[in-house]
């Protein structure tokens, strides 16, 4: 494990938790579970048994005030900014450059900021197996043990049984699958062979790079330049030359997906309990209603006033909410704009706010 550094992706705006998560204020920076941590400091604590104090951060440039404040012990030299979106490839590869130069025989883990995970020994000992997985040359998946149809989630297809020692359940893998429909869903649920993509990837960065090289030889030799310059007086301007015109592409379809298709992927199940806080309904999922109100509430001061309802309430106003008779109601009230909408359209937020960023209402966004 002392070659094992772990990676943090926060990126991303989370545009079906608006209004409560905007551009400026993304979802990993916010307490969503109620545990009184935001999500970003949580994945941090979750990552410190196995890494100590190599774990890097990837996030914006204008998210840097925000994530040292909440990560002081994070080391300036793990910090990379982007000073532009571009998607996980680029930040992941990145990272992966970046370590590889300072010691290639890093195996890195990449586990995004804006995930909820649990317990956390589960959660540890499927890392350890990975690990000792990536050791024996493989880019190692953790697969998550799929509890429902889900048609929100990608799929990760499991073969055969591997022997690699300190590791009893790794498999390989045959497939990524994108998101199903739910007919479809539901037979890979039965089936057993399928587990959700968590986007969870444990890998030596060796590994890693070289498959970005065959499959994204562009994004590869872009992330070589500004990684070689990375530690140096030339980071800045090196960086502001290349990073723009990087490709943008998520790393599943740049690295995982190809590299499974010639036998390089394995996958750790993942048997703990996962959720990336998709949209408010999940929110509803991770914090239980009252048992006199079936109504969750998330907003300190909560003024909120309930006969016959349920649902999700976030505020941060002190004006009082009052919901009669409606069920599965998700209201989201902040000071300059308000959501109505219920759990089962919550998926339905992100077209809300392409609407309102087409429209030029990108103040409230």
């Amino acid at each position: 494990m002392e070659n094992f550094y772990a990676i943090i992706p926060a990126g991303g705006v989370g545009t079906r938790l608006w209004p409560l998560s905007r551009a400026a204020a993304p979802k990993f920076l916010h307490d969503l579970t109620g545990s009184g941590s935001t999500l970003i400091r949580s994945t941090y604590d979750r990552l410190t048994p196995l890494a100590g104090d190599r774990i890097m951060v990837v996030t914006g440039a204008v998210h840097r005030q925000a994530v040292c404040k909440q990560l002081p012990e994070l080391q300036a030299r793990n910090l990379v900014l982007e000073n532009e979106p571009k998607d996980s490839g680029a930040a992941i590869g990145l990272a992966a450059a970046i370590l590889h130069h300072r010691d290639p025989d890093t195996i890195m883990g990449s586990f995004a900021a804006d995930q909820v995970v649990g317990p956390l020994e589960v959660f540890l000992a499927a890392v350890r197996e990975a690990v000792h997985t990536a050791a024996t040359g493989k880019i190692v998946t953790i697969g998550i043990r799929p509890t429902l149809p889900s048609t929100g989630f990608g799929y990760i297809r499991a073969g055969e049984r591997l022997s690699v020692k300190d590791a009893p359940s790794a498999t390989s893998v045959i497939e990524f699958v994108e998101k199903p429909q739910e007919d479809v869903a539901r037979t890979y649920l039965a089936s057993g062979e399928y587990f959700w993509n968590a986007g969870m990837f444990v890998a030596p960065t060796s590994l890693m790079l070289k498959h970005l090289e065959m499959n994204q030889p562009a994004l590869y030799s872009g992330l070589q330049e500004i990684a070689k310059a990375w530690d140096t007086p030339a980071r800045d301007k090196v960086f502001e030359r290349v990073w723009p015109r990087l490709p943008t592409i998520a790393i599943d379809y740049a690295v995982a997906e190809p590299a499974a298709a010639t036998g390089d992927v394995a996958m750790i199940p993942g048997v703990f309990t996962w959720d990336d806080v998709g949209d408010f309904a999940a929110i509803g999922r991770l914090n239980p209603a009252d048992e006199n109100t079936a109504l969750t509430v998330l907003g300190n001061g909560a003024r909120v006033y309930s006969d016959q309802a349920s649902g999700v309430v976030v505020t941060d106003s002190q004006r009082i909410i009052a919901l009669i008779g409606i069920d599965d109601v998700v209201v989201v009230d902040t000071p300059d704009a308000l959501l109505v909408t219920t759990e089962q359209h919550a998926q339905l937020v992100k077209q809300a706010v392409e609407s309102l960023k087409a429209s030029g209402e990108v103040d409230v966004l």
